[in-house]
């Protein structure tokens, strides 16, 4: 069975967020939420990309896409 993200990096990703036990529920759950989450974001990457006349994403497009959604990350030239 194919999923893309896996329970243990699922699992990681928890544990770094201070969760200690996890439902067994969650996962498929936590995939879909990822799925909708990182389509937004390249999606408004790709449109950062586009309007600036290139063909190849950088990652201050996806900064400025994540910035866009109320998510600013830092340590990449913004």
């Amino acid at each position: 069975m194919h999923h893309g993200i896996t329970k243990p990096a699922i699992r990681r990703l928890a544990r770094r967020g201070g969760v200690k036990r996890i439902s067994g529920l969650i996962y498929e759950e936590t995939r879909g939420v990822l799925k909708i989450f990182l389509e937004n974001v390249i999606r408004d990457s790709v449109t950062y990309t586009e309007h600036a006349k290139r063909k190849t994403v950088t990652s201050l497009d996806v900064v400025y896409a994540l910035k866009r959604s109320g998510r600013t990350l830092y340590g990449f030239g913004v």
